[in-house]
């Protein structure tokens, strides 16, 4: 059931992204006269559908290759290399017959339709739910950094008032995308001691495999109590409100210090020294192959001391925007680390299983449009790369044409064409291969 919910979001989400990226491409073609032959989610490889209907000339329909989706415009060389209705004279309808001016908002309307969705996403998210938080100033006990973190110098307690040398208003801010991206110092306080610590460039190796809580956890370090208890934690005898000061006769004051502990004695048993009241009892549980023995803390220990900001309609545009933004933004700059070898493929190239599992086995709608809307800013940024067969590729032949003063042969876009399908299906079979090995060698 799990892996039904995870497959069904991802459909669910590409579907709409798709839909959306494709009417971009629709809806500029036939404002300019242009004839949209066929409108397609996913590939009808080999003429085969899984559903079709005809409406005013057009053939709408759902393929049965999950690549994706397009529309065929009459008199274009595209996924379909339909090539027989070049043959003839060009047509006023079809595509090769429009100043270049035209065919370029055309093969630009998908990225556009994209950025324009995204920005709207989280527009309404900010409408509807505000921005939630946890202001730097409240991490009174500071950080809890994950093994990375610990591997470039944090320490659990360690404070973060600054980056660059700039005020952190948000504790969220010290493990956003552009602490990672962009080789940032962050300036911590650790006791009296005040240290500079350089976040490396290569850091995302580290961290693809594991997510961002290896690095800093997204909750800041606090104490802790019981909320409520299950399995073993109640016939140990664990109750609502227990403080636990100790572990095996280790003392123990916040929940990072508890919990490695507990990790130290998978599938063993403890004693724990518990604060109930005006007294302290002695309790033995048993600590499960996870590290855990059974109980919940309050929610605000574990979110943190969290701030709600509401915005008005107009006012929720320009900070949905930048979220949007950002996003584009960081994943330009992960595709440059790529390039440049300070990050490798396999660590950030991504297929729909990696995707899947991020939508998670269950229904969270502010998770759900949130990664739709990043997802969206993702296909646009992805779509603009100059490769022959995406929208940046025709974007760039068409470019080409505008400084030439004519166009490229019918036979270069051709072969362009099929060279950039090769390079897709290469690129979506490795992607494919390296979350499956992921997956098995996460597993061993």
């Amino acid at each position: 059931m799990d892996i039904l919910i995870m497959v069904g979001q991802l459909i669910l989400g590409l579907s709409i992204l798709v839909i959306l990226h494709e009417f971009g491409h629709f809806i500029a073609a036939r404002a300019f006269g242009i004839r949209v032959e066929k409108f397609y989610l996913f590939f009808d490889a080999w003429n085969f559908s899984l559903f079709k209907f005809n409406y005013k000339g057009v053939e709408y329909g759902i393929g049965w290759l999950p690549l994706g989706g397009y529309v065929k415009i009459a008199g274009m060389i595209d996924e379909s290399m339909d090539t027989d209705q070049l043959a003839g004279p060009p047509q006023p309808h079809e595509f090769r017959s429009k100043p270049a001016w035209q065919r370029l908002i055309v093969m630009l309307g998908g990225i556009i339709v994209n950025i324009f969705v995204g920005i709207f996403i989280f527009w309404m998210l900010v409408v509807k739910y505000g921005e939630t938080y946890t202001p730097n100033a409240n991490a009174r006990y500071g950080i809890v950094p994950g093994v990375i973190g610990q591997k470039i110098g944090l320490r659990a307690g360690d404070k973060i008032p600054t980056i660059n040398g700039k005020t952190v208003e948000r504790f969220d801010d010290l493990s956003n995308s552009k602490v990672l991206l962009d080789n940032t110092v962050l300036n911590v306080e650790r006791g009296s001691e005040h240290l500079d610590i350089k976040v490396p460039s290569t850091i995302l190796n580290d961290l693809s495999d594991d997510g961002i809580e290896d690095f800093i956890s997204r909750a800041p370090r606090s104490k802790f109590s019981v909320d409520s208890v299950f399995g073993d934690s109640k016939k140990a005898g664990l109750q609502k409100g227990d403080s636990i000061v100790a572990v095996n006769g280790k003392n123990v004051q916040f929940f990072d210090e508890f919990q490695a502990l507990l990790q130290a004695n998978k599938n063993k048993q403890v004693q724990l020294s518990v604060k109930r009241s005006d007294t302290t009892v002695a309790l033995t549980a048993k600590v499960d192959s996870t590290g855990r023995i059974g109980f919940y803390r309050p929610k605000k220990e574990v979110l943190g001391n969290l701030v709600t900001t509401k915005y008005s309609f107009f006012a929720s545009l320009p900070i949905g925007a930048a979220k949007a933004w950002d996003m584009f933004a960081s994943n330009a700059k992960g595709i440059k680390k790529i390039f440049s070898g300070q990050v490798k493929a396999t660590k950030a190239v991504s297929s729909p299983i990696r995707i899947a599992q991020m939508f998670g086995s269950t229904i969270d709608w502010i998770r759900f449009w949130t990664l739709v809307g990043f997802l969206s800013m993702v296909l646009a940024l992805t779509n603009l790369l100059p490769i022959p067969g995406l929208d940046g590729g025709h974007t760039v032949f068409l470019l080409i044409e505008m400084i030439k003063g004519k166009p490229l042969s019918d036979k270069f876009l051709e072969r362009a064409q099929i060279v950039g399908f090769v390079l897709l299906i290469s690129l979506m079979v490795f992607a494919f291969g390296n979350d499956i090995f992921r997956i098995f060698t996460k597993h061993k």
